[in-house]
C-alpha cells in the first residue's frame, strides 16, 4: 500500500496521505512518495492544480513518533545506503545520549525531508491542502508548503513541538502569520481550530466539517479553469516575496535547530519516556499542563 495516493482527475491531480492506522505519520516512506507525486503532478501537461488531503480521522498528527522517538530517532528507510544519515542504525547512533552528537549528520537527515515537504511549495502549480481533523507537528510542514489552506472550522493545526524536541523545519509561520503570531503560537505550543486560522489570515477557507469536501472541490476547480502556464506565472510571482524574505536561511537555521532541540537536556528526557513508556506517555506529559492533550 503507497503512503501517499496519487489519482489525476481531469485537470486536477489528487495527492492522499495514506497512513490512517498512524494518523498519516511522516515516515521516510511517505516523504519520498510525496516528493514523487508532486513532480509527477507537475510534469503531467494535463494536471492545472494539485489537491492535497489526508486519509481517515485527520490530516496528518506529524512524525511518526513510534518511529522516531520509541525508535531513538530512527526514521530511515530499509533501502537507505549503509553508514548514511538517512541508515536508521546511524540514526539511533547518533540520538544516544551517551554517544556525541554530529549536528551534520542529523541535518543530512532533516533537509531532505524539508526538500520533499518544500517540493509543495517548489511545484510550478497551485497546491491546495485540505485539512480535516488534525494537522500538527511536522503535519504543518505539508500544509504552511502549500499555496492555499481550506481547514475544516473545528480542525486542529499547530505546532506543539515548540514546547520541546522540535523546532519547524520549513520554518514557514512566520511567512504565513507575520511575526507577532508566529511567536503567538510557538512561544506556547497552542494550536489553532479551523476557524481561528481563518481568522488568522492562515486559511483561505474554513467550512463546516460537513462542507469541507465540497468547498475545497469548488475552489480547486476554479483554480483549474485557468491555463497552466498563467498559473505558473502567478504562483512564481508571489513566491519570489519570500525568497527575498531570506526564507531559505530561514529554514537552515530552523532545521539545524529541530537537531538542537532533540538533543538538550529535555529533549532526551521526553524522548526517554517515549522509548520507556511509549510516545502517548511522553506526548501526555507534555501537552497536560497546557490542557491540550489529544485530538
Amino acid at each position: 500500500m503507497s503512503a501517499v495516493e496519487y489519482e489525476r482527475d481531469g485537470r486536477l491531480a489528487r495527492l492522499t496521505l495514506n497512513r490512517p492506522e498512524r494518523g498519516n505519520g511522516i515516515n521516510r516512506a511517505l516523504v519520498t512518495e510525496l516528493q514523487s507525486a508532486v513532480e509527477q503532478a507537475d510534469l503531467d501537461p494535463e494536471v492545472h492544480v494539485l489537491l492535497l488531503a489526508g486519509r481517515g480521522k485527520g490530516f496528518c498528527g506529524g512524525y511518526d513518533l513510534v518511529e522516531s522517538a520509541e525508535g531513538q530517532g530512527a526514521l530511515g528507510g530499509p533501502d537507505a545506503p549503509a553508514g548514511s544519515p538517512l541508515d536508521p542504525a546511524v540514526m539511533m547512533a547518533n540520538h544516544n545520549p551517551a554517544g556525541v552528537w554530529d549536528p551534520m549528520v542529523d541535518y543530512a537527515m532533516m533537509s531532505r525531508n524539508v526538500r520533499a515537504f518544500m517540493s509543495l511549495f517548489h511545484c510550478t502549480k497551485p497546491v491546495v491542502c485540505k485539512v480535516h481533523g488534525f494537522c500538527v507537528a511536522g503535519g504543518t510542514d505539508m500544509a504552511l508548503c502549500s499555496d492555499l489552506l481550506v481547514i475544516a472550522a473545528d480542525a486542529k493545526i499547530g505546532y506543539p513541538p515548540a514546547r520541546v524536541w522540535g523546532s519547524p523545519t520549513t520554518s514557514m509561520w512566520a511567512y504565513r502569520l507575520g511575526s507577532q503570531r508566529a511567536k503567538r503560537l510557538l512561544f506556547t505550543g497552542d494550536s489553532l481550530s479551523g476557524a481561528q486560522a481563518l481568522e488568522w489570515g492562515l486559511a483561505i477557507e474554513a467550512p463546516a466539517p460537513d462542507e469541507l469536501d465540497e468547498r475545497a472541490e469548488e475552489l480547486v476547480q476554479r483554480i483549474a479553469r485557468l491555463p497552466v502556464n498563467q498559473l505558473q506565472m502567478m504562483k512564481l510571482l508571489v513566491n519570489q516575496s519570500l525568497y527575498a524574505q531570506g526564507l531559505h536561511q530561514t529554514q537552515l537555521l530552523g532545521t539545524m535547530f529541530d537537531g538542537v532541540a532533540r538533543h538538550t537536556a529535555e529533549g532526551y528526557a521526553f524522548q526517554t519516556l517515549a522509548a520507556s513508556e511509549g510516545f502517548r506517555a511522553a506526548v501526555k506529559q507534555r501537552d497536560e499542563p497546557f490542557g491540550d492533550h489529544g485530538r
